[in-house]
């Protein structure tokens, strides 16, 4: 008889676990539960969905469900929700509009994934309140924009001065937290004529990246006309009177200095992993909240793994366990789980919480520990400088300049880690995988000088900007 794999969630972890699983071993049964109806779709690629640039919903799905069933011979069952699992019967139960199913497994996957967090402030249960953490949030606001694009917002003279700069402003939006989402969801506003408030509770956006990343990103998102509001915690998402069918319409955001009107509220606070489940199983969380897992991804419970922005991983600086929800860790970690039940056990391997972001025309990246505060409660004596160097030769006719903030422990010389910032296309993000790789390898910053990179004029200077920075770095520990 053959075993049984079951996968709980049909996006990139568990997607990717079912692939590998039946590529090494097309004996193997493999069965996975998705309670939507989409799979193996890049939810990163919404932000560019909702602004236009990418046409369907349709262009995000890396594999379709009749390809799974039909050429990968992988048993998914789309618009199943697995409501239970008992580790001991080794059985999940999920509800199908015809009916409960009871599945038993050999091995199981936890690829349950994250979901959009919503503060707790008043109003978020208005009309025109939105996340965006699947396709369907992402459909909605797009729908929103073409609704607000046919004339269905107030008129351009009742709005802000920012609309003054726009030749279609189509009315003011409030967009809550200056991370990833927040920044690219203000650029996909902005770009269909949106008057964009922006509001940060803290006082950079970007939390992770340097300071001088995050200052570099608010002037430029400034200069594009978005109104950034720092140390601005809101409060309270105000609106009209709440009717028989609904909240009310949010109509403005207050914070404890402002009230802004608005039409509508982008809410991009951050994700946090989908664990209720697991809990209900007995299966044990992490201290970042996230499911524990080994180094092979297995969790407490026998032949049951998590992997994906359900559970936790382990940092490559630190060596402790980290809850980074990135798309590459999620494939990585599902192919591993593949590999292990399959008779290859395979580490899922570390995290440095490598991440990029575009901001209209600048990118940037960041890699390892940069703040200072993390680096000393991982026992660290961190030390950080910032330098800004040309993207390219100086005498070639086109290219900017890149500011890295490198940071490394003043003891060992290790590199910890780094933040990088330019225009959009001259190299922040691509110089930042060098930097990856220094951590891998427990390189110090010394040796990080002496790294051969490669030069032409098109590319960049003689000396790499992440040559410069180490260079800079190393002379301030000697």
């Amino acid at each position: 008889m053959t075993d049984t794999f079951v996968i709980v969630g049909g996006d990139a972890a568990g997607m990717s676990a079912a692939s590998k699983a039946k590529r090494d071993d097309p004996d193997l049964e493999v069965i996975v539960f998705e309670k939507g109806e989409w799979v193996s779709y890049g939810a990163c690629g919404l932000p560019y969905y909702v602004k236009g640039e990418i046409q369907s919903l349709e262009a995000l799905v890396s594999v379709t469900p009749e390809e799974f069933r039909e050429e990968r011979d992988i048993d998914l069952r789309t618009g199943h929700e697995v409501v239970a699992i008992d580790p001991d019967d080794r059985t999940v139960t999920a509800e199908h509009e015809s009916g409960d199913v009871v599945q038993s497994y050999d091995h199981l996957l936890l690829a349950t994934g994250a979901e959009a967090v919503v503060p707790p402030i008043d109003g978020t249960d208005r009309e025109g309140v939105y996340t965006l953490g699947s396709m369907s949030d992402g459909k909605e606001l797009r729908e929103y924009i073409a609704r607000a694009r046919d004339g269905e917002s107030l008129q351009q003279a009742d709005r802000g001065p920012a609309c003054r700069y726009l030749e279609n402003c189509t009315g003011p939006v409030g967009v809550v937290g200056g991370g990833y989402i927040g920044l690219e969801m203000a650029e996909a506003l902005a770009a269909n004529g949106f008057e964009v408030n922006l509001f940060q509770r803290g006082d950079q956006v970007l939390t992770g990246f340097s300071e001088a990343t995050s200052e570099e990103v608010v002037a430029h998102l400034r200069e594009q006309d978005v109104v950034v509001y720092l140390e601005s915690e809101v409060l309270a998402l105000e609106g009209g009177e709440a009717g028989e069918d609904g909240n009310g319409t949010v109509e403005a955001v207050v914070t404890a200095d402002e009230r802004v009107d608005v039409d509508m509220v982008l809410l991009g606070t951050g994700v946090r992993p989908r664990t209720a489940l697991a809990e209900d199983a007995g299966i044990e969380l992490g201290p970042t909240g996230a499911v524990a897992t080994d180094a092979y991804r297995e969790t407490n419970a026998p032949d049951v793994y998590a992997a994906g922005d359900c559970a936790e991983a382990t940092h490559t600086v630190t060596g402790d366990p980290v809850y980074v929800p990135l798309a590459l860790t999620a494939n990585r970690h599902g192919r591993a789980v593949g590999q292990t039940v399959t008779g290859t056990p395979t580490e899922g391997g570390t995290v440095a919480g490598t991440a990029a972001v575009k901001a209209f025309d600048v990118e940037a990246a960041r890699t390892g520990i940069v703040d200072h505060d993390e680096a000393r409660e991982a026992g660290f004596d961190p030390v950080s400088e910032t330098i800004t160097a040309k993207s390219r030769a100086g005498y070639y006719p086109e290219g900017g300049e890149v500011t890295i903030t490198l940071t490394a422990d003043r003891d060992s010389g290790r590199v910890l880690g780094a933040s990088l910032v330019s225009e959009y296309g001259e190299g922040a993000v691509h110089r930042s995988h060098a930097i990856v790789g220094a951590l891998e390898e427990g390189t110090t910053v010394f040796e990080l000088e002496n790294y051969d990179l490669a030069y032409a004029p098109p590319f960049n200077s003689t000396w790499d900007p992440v040559l410069v920075a180490a260079k800079v770095l190393a002379g301030t520990l000697r």
